[in-house]
């Protein structure tokens, strides 16, 4: 757990909009996502304090430009009220340290069987998720307290201007491993900005 915690977070989720009311209104349940390619692991993701970023990916999403193994057909932006709980933090020195032990261990374990160590591939993450799920498995073996969410910079994209450290599309993304940690949704203001299409259902 992080020495200095600074309370709730605020997370932003692209879906599909019917899914998103059904969230809203309490007649659902948010479904985690596990697939060998989610670079945190398994669990649900929220786009840190930026609804436009989420509104872009579950633009993209709709039109076949994101993978994912059900595409949006309307898309949707909700807002959560996070509780960070026991956070792998890993734009923090130790959780860092965490993380690039359980990779020599888990590589150490791969050598030993013959296994190859799986490999990253552009947004396709299987050797960050592989790592990340080894945290989890290791924990639970050692009787440790699990993490409820884990959260990281994401560099995606290009570079912001010729010769930039900074992609065009950094952002830093939450996974919550315990939907617990989730206090409440909300939709972001301004609707006509980061939920446009809900207003096209409202005036029909």
């Amino acid at each position: 757990m992080p020495e200095y915690q600074t309370g709730y977070l605020i997370g932003f989720h692209s879906c599909d909009r019917e899914v998103g009311l059904r969230l809203i209104n309490g007649r659902d349940e948010i479904r985690p996502s596990n697939n060998n390619w989610d670079w945190l692991g398994p669990g649900s993701y929220f786009w840190e304090q930026d609804p436009s970023r989420a509104l872009q990916y579950a633009t993209e999403n709709a039109a076949g430009l994101q993978k994912n193994k059900i595409a949006a057909e309307t898309p949707f932006v909700i807002g959560a009220i996070i509780d960070p709980g026991n956070c792998l933090n890993l734009v923090e020195f130790i959780s860092l340290e965490i993380l690039k032990t359980a990779y020599y261990i888990l590589k150490e374990i791969k050598d030993a069987t013959g296994q190859k160590m799986p490999v990253n591939n552009g947004n396709n993450r299987a050797l960050d998720c592989d790592v990340i799920k080894y945290i989890h498995k290791s924990n639970a073996d050692e009787g440790k307290m699990p993490y409820d969410t884990i959260r990281c910079a994401f560099p995606e994209g290009e570079e912001a201007y010729p010769g930039a450290m900074i992609s065009s599309r950094l952002h830093i993304q939450i996974c919550v491993c315990n939907p617990e940690c989730i206090k409440g949704y909300f939709l972001p203001k301004p609707l006509d900005k980061y939920n446009p299409h809900l207003l096209e259902m409202i005036d029909r």
